[in-house]
Protein backbone atom coordinates (compact mmCIF):
# COMPACT_ATOMS: atom_id res chain seq x y z
CA UNK A 1 0.00 0.00 0.00
CA UNK A 2 1.65 3.06 -1.25
CA UNK A 3 1.27 5.59 1.86
CA UNK A 4 1.57 9.04 -0.49
CA UNK A 5 -1.85 7.58 -2.13
CA UNK A 6 -3.35 7.83 0.79
CA UNK A 7 -2.26 10.78 2.12
CA UNK A 8 -3.42 12.16 -1.45
CA UNK A 9 -7.31 10.35 -0.57
CA UNK A 10 -7.07 11.90 2.50
CA UNK A 11 -6.42 15.64 1.60
CA UNK A 12 -8.86 15.18 -1.15
CA UNK A 13 -11.46 13.95 1.59
CA UNK A 14 -10.69 16.91 3.40
CA UNK A 15 -11.02 19.48 1.09
CA UNK A 16 -14.03 17.64 -0.66
CA UNK A 17 -15.99 18.23 3.49
CA UNK A 18 -14.34 21.58 3.11
CA UNK A 19 -15.99 22.19 -0.29
CA UNK A 20 -19.19 21.09 0.73
CA UNK A 21 -19.51 22.73 4.17
CA UNK A 22 -18.37 25.76 2.72
CA UNK A 23 -20.74 25.63 -0.30
CA UNK A 24 -23.73 24.43 1.74
CA UNK A 25 -22.79 28.01 4.06
CA UNK A 26 -22.29 30.28 1.49
CA UNK A 27 -25.47 28.94 -0.61
CA UNK A 28 -27.58 29.56 3.49
CA UNK A 29 -25.96 33.04 3.54
CA UNK A 30 -27.31 33.74 -0.09
CA UNK A 31 -30.18 32.90 0.70
CA UNK A 32 -30.77 34.71 3.61
CA UNK A 33 -29.85 38.46 2.00
CA UNK A 34 -32.19 37.27 -1.37
CA UNK A 35 -35.27 39.72 -1.26
CA UNK A 36 -37.70 36.51 -0.86
CA UNK A 37 -40.41 35.99 2.13
CA UNK A 38 -39.37 34.45 5.83
CA UNK A 39 -40.99 31.35 4.86
CA UNK A 40 -39.55 30.94 0.95
CA UNK A 41 -36.69 31.54 2.89
CA UNK A 42 -37.03 28.80 5.47
CA UNK A 43 -37.88 26.12 3.04
CA UNK A 44 -34.95 26.84 0.60
CA UNK A 45 -31.93 27.01 3.58
CA UNK A 46 -33.76 23.39 4.80
CA UNK A 47 -33.78 22.10 1.34
CA UNK A 48 -30.02 22.94 1.21
CA UNK A 49 -29.73 21.78 4.44
CA UNK A 50 -31.43 18.58 3.82
CA UNK A 51 -28.89 18.39 0.13
CA UNK A 52 -25.95 19.05 1.82
CA UNK A 53 -26.61 16.67 4.77
CA UNK A 54 -27.26 14.06 1.67
CA UNK A 55 -23.83 14.61 0.18
CA UNK A 56 -22.10 14.66 3.41
CA UNK A 57 -24.08 11.19 4.37
CA UNK A 58 -22.50 9.43 1.57
CA UNK A 59 -19.45 10.98 1.19
CA UNK A 60 -19.32 9.62 4.79
CA UNK A 61 -19.98 6.29 3.54
CA UNK A 62 -17.90 6.43 0.46
CA UNK A 63 -14.74 6.99 3.13
CA UNK A 64 -16.02 4.71 5.31
CA UNK A 65 -15.84 1.37 2.63
CA UNK A 66 -12.38 3.08 1.34
CA UNK A 67 -11.05 2.72 5.39
CA UNK A 68 -12.51 -0.59 6.04
CA UNK A 69 -11.43 -1.88 2.61
CA UNK A 70 -8.05 -0.34 3.38
CA UNK A 71 -8.07 -1.99 6.65
CA UNK A 72 -8.90 -5.32 5.36
CA UNK A 73 -6.03 -5.25 2.69
CA UNK A 74 -3.44 -4.23 5.58
CA UNK A 75 -5.01 -7.02 7.59
CA UNK A 76 -4.03 -9.78 5.21
CA UNK A 77 -0.85 -8.28 4.81
CA UNK A 78 0.09 -8.31 8.16
CA UNK A 79 -1.44 -12.21 7.85
CA UNK A 80 1.16 -12.95 4.73
CA UNK A 81 4.39 -11.60 6.36
CA UNK A 82 3.49 -13.10 9.66
CA UNK A 83 3.13 -16.22 7.85
CA UNK A 84 6.49 -15.42 5.95
CA UNK A 85 8.47 -14.68 9.31
CA UNK A 86 6.63 -18.29 10.94
CA UNK A 87 8.20 -20.29 8.24
CA UNK A 88 11.54 -18.25 8.14
CA UNK A 89 11.47 -19.49 12.33
CA UNK A 90 10.59 -22.66 11.50
CA UNK A 91 13.35 -22.78 8.98
CA UNK A 92 15.87 -21.72 11.21
CA UNK A 93 15.24 -23.85 13.83
CA UNK A 94 15.20 -27.00 11.43
CA UNK A 95 18.91 -25.57 10.17
CA UNK A 96 19.86 -25.33 13.77
CA UNK A 97 19.14 -28.66 14.67
CA UNK A 98 20.61 -30.09 11.94
CA UNK A 99 24.02 -28.07 12.51
CA UNK A 100 23.93 -29.36 15.92
CA UNK A 101 23.50 -32.87 15.03
CA UNK A 102 26.20 -32.36 12.50
CA UNK A 103 28.67 -31.07 14.63
CA UNK A 104 27.75 -33.64 17.68
CA UNK A 105 28.83 -36.28 15.23
CA UNK A 106 31.66 -34.95 14.56
CA UNK A 107 32.88 -34.65 17.84
CA UNK A 108 31.85 -38.78 18.37
CA UNK A 109 34.00 -39.46 15.02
Amino acid sequence: MDMSNDDRGTSLATVMVSFLAGAAIGSGLALLFAPKTGREVREQIKDLTDDAVDKIKDYARDAQDKIKTAYESGKEVVMEKKSIINSAIEAGKEAIEKEKERLSEQHKA
